[in-house]
């Protein structure tokens, strides 16, 4: 009986595929596989489907080519898209140091602002008050080295600045020890100026709150012995005979005693900066050549010993062996007030006292 054309074998092919599904007797046996079949058009019959080995292979090997392909583009996607356990604690670090940078960034910026606010103040303030030289330029370069660096970093991506980061502290550090130096130069400049005014004559030789005692001042007077116009070279203090005489500041007895110059008994006091005081016509003498005093200390009692026409003491002020007016050395004990009256008691054009 030929094989039937044309709608017969499909209903052959859907009736062994039902079969298969009903688990048809004839489809249970373990050896039985699958047959497949093909209408023929050549031969007008159903034939076995006979796939060749080669095609087989060809399959087999293009389905393994598809799933490699599909699992490198899985795994190349995994790999640009998601990040692995050790790469997200990197960025996590990555996150944390960049945050690092940025906060230790802001406070060498704001040490930067301080120290350059120091050096300022070093030269226009501290150094301009004891009349000291501001530090030189040149030594300041480092200053400028420092603010070149700051603005390259600025630029620089975060990784960069780790490694700039590290330079830039320890040229801060450099200038601040540059600092620390500075302001103990400065330290041993107050500790100076606290002995330059220890030495400075600043207070009267004698006790002289109402001012009564200033008699003669410093510059051109009449003479008293010889009634001619001579220079006055320093102030005279008329007072009782034995009225106490005090040092005007600190230092050293240079020479105490009479030398026949006129002055009587005097003494001269060496206070160091330049500094020289001389106390003449005392009726006696308390210290001795080399002694140390202080200001305000007792040295002698008012006389009139020398060239002198009655009791007073001499008081002469020398800067550098030069004399100047005692009359600007008294205000550790004057008002204002009684200066300007002193001082216009001094200018008076009256006779001397030696």
């Amino acid at each position: 009986m030929p094989p039937c054309p044309g709608k017969c074998a499909k209903v052959v092919n859907l009736w062994l595929d039902f079969c298969d599904k009903q688990g048809h007797p004839c489809f249970r046996h373990p050896v039985m596989k699958k047959i497949k079949y093909y209408y023929n058009t050549n031969t007008l019959r159903y034939e076995k489907l006979v796939v060749p080995l080669r095609v087989k292979l060809l399959r087999v090997l293009g389905f393994l080519a598809a799933a490699v392909v599909t699992a490198l583009i899985i795994v190349f996607l995994g790999w640009q898209l998601l990040d692995s356990p050790k790469e997200v604690v990197m960025r996590r670090d990555n996150e944390r140091i960049r945050e690092d940078y940025v906060l230790l960034n802001n406070k060498i910026k704001s040490m930067e602002l301080q120290m350059a606010e120091l050096e300022k103040r070093d030269n226009h303030v501290y150094r301009e008050i004891f009349e000291a030289n501001p530090i030189p330029d040149s030594a300041r370069a480092k200053s400028l080295e420092k603010q070149q660096e700051i603005k390259l970093t600025e630029g620089m991506e975060d990784n960069e600045l780790a490694y700039s980061i590290a330079g830039v502290v320890d040229n801060l550090m450099n200038r601040m020890n540059f600092q620390k130096k500075s302001y103990a130069d400065i330290e041993g400049m107050i500790k100076d100026k606290e002995k330059l005014l220890a030495a400075t004559p600043a207070i009267q030789p004698v006790s002289n709150k109402d001012l009564s005692r200033m008699a003669s001042g410093f510059g051109y007077r009449i003479d008293p012995v010889y009634k001619t116009v001579k220079m006055h070279a320093g102030l005279d203090f008329a007072a009782p005979q034995g009225t106490p005489i005090y040092a005007t500041a600190d230092g050293a007895v240079k020479l105490a005693g009479n030398t026949g110059n006129g002055y009587g008994n005097y003494v001269i006091l060496d206070h160091g900066y330049g500094y020289e005081t001389l106390y003449g016509h005392q009726y006696k003498i308390k210290v001795k050549p080399g002694q140390r005093v202080k200001r305000g200390e007792l040295i002698g009692w008012v006389g009139s010993t020398g060239k002198s026409t009655g009791p007073h003491v001499h008081y002469e002020v020398h800067k550098n062996g030069q004399h100047i007016d005692p009359i600007y050395f008294f205000y550790n004990d004057l008002t204002p007030e009684q200066f300007d009256r002193i001082l216009k008691m001094a200018a008076a054009g009256n006779q001397s006292f030696d």
